[in-house]
């Protein structure tokens, strides 16, 4: 899957660009589509997800090191700052605020949902 990167157009749409960049889109069709331009919730993100043809795990795994997470999955760190959203695709991460990455943005605890397109499963 190609991601083309998006950085957060504010401090609460984390949620909102990580689902632009799975979906294609912008956030500001995701905020439209969601009803919701502030923080999005795990049931907002399943929902546009599954709602477009994706599927998304319903266990949310504690994850250390990167060669533990799956091809896609988006991710929720607590950084120094926030809960925060991002989103993890072939080794690369893409994360709405500090850009794309090689490794996990700073962050205590770290958790993730797996992504696959439904006819990938």
């Amino acid at each position: 899957m190609e991601i083309k990167y998006i950085h957060e157009p504010t401090d609460l749409q984390c949620g909102q660009a990580v689902l632009a960049m799975i979906l294609g889109t912008t956030p500001e069709r995701i905020c439209s589509m969601l009803g919701n331009d502030r923080e999005t919730t795990l049931a907002e993100m399943k929902q546009v997800l599954r709602g477009n043809g994706f599927t998304v795990s319903d266990e949310r795994v504690q994850v250390t090191d990167k060669v533990e997470l799956p091809p896609l999955c988006m991710l929720s760190l607590e950084t120094p700052r926030c809960w925060h959203w991002s989103l993890f695709c072939d080794g690369t991460f893409y994360d709405p605020e500090h850009g794309v990455m090689d490794d996990f943005p700073a962050s205590n605890r770290r958790y993730y949902w797996k992504i696959s397109r439904k006819e990938d499963d």
